[in-house]
């Protein structure tokens, strides 16, 4: 049977964030790195059926902007901390446990063992490109064998190519994945959902309103909808995260608003969501936001965007007139 490997190196970390090895982050351009890898191999019709990463931050993190960029879920990512090492002998032994009905199998995890463990299965060390590294950051190598994974042996791969980002083009295919346009962002940046924390007090209904993230405006919980999520629940995720809150969705009909931003419209869908639980300060992830109750008939005026003030005026009176 023909088995594919696709090793790739984690994106370029940052080196001058205080923290030790394993919590090392990811530079912006690391991120991006791995974004546009992500969305190459989609359109090369590459998707892996498992995807395996080394726990570390910058290689976790690596491994889920390059799953979503391919319009996966991060649920499909396992973590093997046999994949945090130096060598390639741990690397080695996770392969050979993947079962053969996997027939192509992405592992993300750190040089120098990503490196040695493709010199030891090809038989042969490749030769870079001038002034190249043989696996820079967020690069991948893809090789193939016929065999099963549980016997591999040392010169048994056969090396297909070697992917290194800067041979990408620029930017991210739209529409996504064959689309002729490139965007500034992967695609799925361009679809978000919203929250309307709401609460009916003395019969008036009353919003929520959070500080943006540098609270210098009012906005409301708002964030790009996640690859294996629904708009909803991605949206409730954002309202647990930026607002502290918890609750259900009402039911209206569908309110949807449109803004620029990295360089394209973005559409957004904003649902109504009933406040049953604020959570303490000390829970907050992001308490740095401030949050403040005001009329709903008040609420657009105060909203730094328009678009969303606009959409927010439509959603309660359809709340309003549904109540009365």
């Amino acid at each position: 049977m023909r088995h594919e490997l696709l090793l790739m190196r984690h994106g370029k970390s940052d080196g001058t964030v205080a923290t030790d090895d394993f919590h090392r982050p990811l530079k912006e351009r690391g991120k991006r790195g791995a974004q546009r890898m992500g969305a190459w191999l989609a359109q090369q019709d590459l998707v892996p059926q498992v995807i395996m990463s080394s726990p570390a931050l910058r290689a976790r993190a690596t491994a889920e902007k390059c799953v979503k960029s391919m319009g996966l879920g991060v649920d499909v990512i396992e973590l093997k901390p046999a994949l945090y090492c130096e060598d390639e002998k741990p690397l080695l032994k996770t392969l050979r446990a993947c079962p053969d009905s996997v027939t192509r199998l992405m592992v993300v995890c750190h040089n120098p063992a990503l490196e040695d463990a493709v010199v030891w299965l090809t038989g042969k060390r490749p030769r870079p490109p001038k002034a190249t590294k043989l696996v820079p950051t967020a690069a991948v190598v893809r090789l193939s064998f016929e065999g099963s994974w549980d016997s591999l042996r040392s010169g048994q791969m056969q090396l297909e190519l070697i992917q290194r980002v800067r041979s990408l083009p620029e930017g991210f295919p739209w529409p996504f994945p064959g689309g002729d346009e490139r965007r500034e962002r992967p695609a799925y940046y361009y679809q978000q959902s919203a929250v309307l924390p709401c609460r009916w007090e003395d019969g008036r209904l009353e919003v929520l309103l959070i500080g943006s993230s540098s609270d210098r405006h009012w906005s409301l919980p708002k964030g790009i909808v996640e690859p294996g999520l629904s708009p909803l629940a991605s949206a409730l995720k954002e309202a647990q995260e930026e607002a502290g809150i918890e609750g259900e969705a009402l039911e209206h009909a569908p309110i949807y608003f449109t803004y620029e931003k990295w360089g394209a419209p973005v559409e957004v869908c904003l649902f109504a969501v009933e406040v049953a639980r604020e959570l303490e300060e000390n829970e907050r992830e992001e308490p740095h936001r401030s949050r403040r109750w005001v009329s709903a008939d008040a609420a657009p005026a105060l909203l730094g965007r328009r678009e969303l003030g606009d959409a927010v005026s439509t959603l309660v009176g359809s709340l309003e007139a549904k109540a009365s």
